[in-house]
C-alpha cells in the first residue's frame, strides 16, 4: 500500500494541546507576583525581627511553589502534546496538575486549622499594627492574583475496524458537559485561598484591636480552613473523575443513543463517553442493526447533536443465531 494514500486515515490526537493556553502566561505572571511578595517579607521580617512577616512570607513560598507545579503541567502538557506514548495526547496533564493543587489546598486546609486549634488552647500576643499591614498587603497582592487568574472562570475518519475522526467539528454546538481548564481553576483557587485568609485575618485582627476579642483570630482561621477544605474536595471530586475516566452525564449519553436508535433497526449495545482533557470528549459505542451501515454514517449522524473530539463506532450486523 503506498504511504501517502494511507496518510487520509492517520491523524494527530494532540487535540490542540501542543497550542498555549491562556491560563499559562497567568500563571507565570501571578508565580512572579507571589515569589516578589515572597522576598521581600522574608527580607523584612529578618530585617525587622518580625516573626509574622517571616512566617508570612515563608507562606506565600508555599503557594509559589503550588503555583509553580501548576505552570510545569501547562509547559509539559503543551512540549508532549504529539508525544504517540499518550494515547490521547497530554489533555490530563492538565487535570493532574488541577488534582494536585487540590491535593496542596487540603494539606493547606488541615495547616490552617491545626495552627487555629493550637492558638485556642494556648493564646499568643498579637502585634496588631503590625500584623494588620501585612494582611492588608497580602490581600493586595493576593487580589490582584485573583483578578490575572480570574479573567476567564473534531476531526474525522475511520478505518476497516471502525474507527472514526471528526476533523470537520461544529462549531455551532456546544454542551455544558465540557470541563474546564482544571489547572487554571487550582491556580485559581490558591490565590483566592490566601485573598480569604487575610480578608479573615483584617477582620479578627481589627475586632481583636479594638474589642480584645483575642480569640476572634483562630476562630477565623479555622472558618478559612473550612471553605479552602470544602473548595479543595470539589476540585478533588471534579479532577479525579476525569482521571478515572468516568463516564460523562447520562444526558449526553441518551442523545448520542437515541440519534443512533431513531433509524429503524439500530440498536446501540454499547457506549462509553468520557473526558480526555480540557474541553475534549472521547465516544466508544457498538451498533448492532439489521441493516448495518459504514461506522462513517454513524459518525455523520452525531456530528450534529455533540461535539465529542474522538469517535469510535464498532458495527454488528443483528442475527437470530
Amino acid at each position: 500500500m503506498k504511504e501517502d494514500i494511507l496518510d487520509r486515515w492517520r491523524h494527530s490526537h494532540s487535540f490542540g494541546q501542543d497550542q498555549k493556553r491562556p491560563g499559562e502566561s497567568r500563571t507565570l505572571i501571578v508565580i512572579a507576583i507571589t515569589f516578589a511578595m515572597m522576598i521581600v517579607e522574608i527580607a523584612a521580617g529578618i530585617a525587622y525581627g518580625s516573626m509574622a512577616l517571616l512566617a508570612d512570607g515563608l507562606h506565600m513560598g508555599s503557594h509559589a511553589v503550588a503555583l509553580g507545579i501548576n505552570f510545569f503541567a501547562y509547559v509539559y502538557a503543551r512540549r508532549h502534546a504529539h508525544n504517540e506514548r499518550y494515547s490521547f495526547g497530554t489533555g490530563k496533564v492538565n487535570t493532574l496538575g488541577g488534582y494536585t493543587g487540590a491535593i496542596l489546598l487540603a494539606l493547606f486546609a488541615m495547616m490552617m486549622a491545626w495552627e487555629s486549634i493550637l492558638r485556642l488552647i494556648s493564646p499568643v500576643s498579637i502585634a496588631f499594627n503590625q500584623a494588620i499591614f501585612v494582611a492588608v498587603l497580602g490581600l493586595i497582592v493576593n487580589g490582584a492574583s485573583v483578578v490575572i487568574l480570574g479573567a476567564d472562570h473534531h476531526h474525522d475518519h475511520d478505518h476497516h475496524h471502525g474507527h472514526s475522526h471528526d476533523h470537520e467539528h461544529d462549531h455551532h454546538h456546544h454542551h455544558d458537559h465540557h470541563h474546564h481548564d482544571h489547572n487554571l481553576k487550582s491556580a485559581y483557587l490558591h490565590v483566592l485561598a490566601d485573598a480569604l485568609t487575610s480578608l479573615l485575618a483584617i477582620f479578627a485582627l481589627l475586632i481583636g484591636k479594638y474589642l480584645g476579642w483575642v480569640w476572634m483570630d483562630p476562630i477565623m482561621g479555622i472558618v478559612g480552613a473550612i471553605l479552602v477544605a470544602r473548595w479543595s474536595w470539589g476540585l478533588l471530586k471534579s479532577t479525579s473523575a476525569i482521571l478515572l475516566d468516568e463516564q460523562v452525564s447520562d444526558q449526553q449519553q441518551e442523545v448520542i443513543r437515541q440519534t443512533i436508535e431513531e433509524e429503524a433497526g439500530n440498536r446501540v449495545v454499547d457506549l462509553h463517553l468520557w473526558t480526555v482533557g480540557p474541553n475534549i470528549q472521547a465516544a466508544s459505542l457498538t451498533v448492532v442493526s439489521t441493516v448495518p451501515k459504514s461506522p462513517e454514517h454513524y459518525k455523520k449522524q452525531l456530528r450534529h447533536v455533540t461535539d465529542v473530539d474522538h469517535v469510535t463506532v464498532e458495527v454488528h450486523k443483528y442475527t437470530e443465531k
